[in-house]
């Protein structure tokens, strides 16, 4: 009997984080639904594997939001694909988003911290 390769971890990821993510991904420029996923997965070696089901409402209470932008486009494969961008508003709350995250990774740390 062959042994099968050990599964991947995947990390869950903690609410609102995901909308921090996308802004982050799209601060390198524009890009389509698919490729901010593919983006978040490659830069988590493989931990965040953002479901369909999750990014796209993201994307669109974003855009709702005046955080992101969007126009249809070419993909890289001549199809037409919706592509995101930051806008100014959107900077401003990914470097709060940053800010509060950082604040909570070093008081998690703090906590998790032996005695």
């Amino acid at each position: 009997m062959a042994k099968q390769a050990p599964r991947p971890v995947q990390v869950e990821l903690l609410q609102g984080t995901l909308d921090m993510l996308v802004l982050r991904t799209l601060q390198w420029g524009p890009e389509h639904g698919h490729g901010i996923g593919q983006a978040i997965r490659r830069s988590s070696d493989d931990l965040l594997q953002i479901e369909r089901g999750s990014l796209y409402p993201a994307l669109h209470r974003l855009e709702e939001q005046g955080l992101i932008a969007s126009e249809w486009k070419a993909s890289e494969t001549n199809r037409r694909a919706k592509y995101y961008k930051l806008t100014t508003a959107g900077k401003k709350q990914l470097a709060a988003e940053q800010s509060k995250w950082s604040l909570l990774v070093k008081t998690i740390a703090r906590v998790m911290r032996p005695a």
